[in-house]
């Protein structure tokens, strides 16, 4: 009975260290710095528009989930409640103006406000991916 008791202690001890470890190294894992992330292409705002309205899946392969940092005539900005929108319009569709649009990380609201419709700006962010729409970028920084 005495070796069991000591098993099973052992067992439970080990289970403990690794379920601090699982909460330590995994849910506790620090978040990505995308205002200081290197991007991973430096594309014009339309290469990357035209990449996915001519061949979506092969531009999800190369841009979704890539930092970008892309350089454009900046057509509008939108400000829906607390956040700030870079727009990048490049066609008029059904629902408006379709092109690129960047959420802007908090930081840089009151710098993307300043801006004019026609600035040439290069703006950096997270690709979030195609909505059949714009091409959504997250967690966006201006660089120039």
């Amino acid at each position: 009975m005495n070796k069991w008791i000591k098993i099973g202690t052992v067992l439970a001890l080990l289970a403990i260290i690794g379920g601090g470890l699982t909460y330590k190294y995994i849910y506790n894992k620090p978040h990505r710095d995308f205002e200081k992330a290197e991007a991973d292409y430096f594309v014009s705002y339309r290469e990357v528009f035209n990449a996915y309205n001519n061949n979506r899946s092969d531009a999800d392969k190369m841009y979704t989930g890539k930092v970008l940092e892309i350089e454009g005539i900046l057509t509008g900005v939108e400000t829906p409640d607390s956040l700030t929108i870079l727009v990048f319009a490049l066609t008029e569709g059904m629902f408006g103006e379709e092109g690129i649009r960047i959420t802007m990380l908090p930081k840089y609201n009151e710098q993307a406000q300043a801006l004019q419709t026609g600035d040439n700006i290069k703006v950096k962010g997270f690709c979030a991916g195609f909505n059949d729409t714009d091409v959504i970028l997250e967690k966006g920084s201006i660089t120039n």
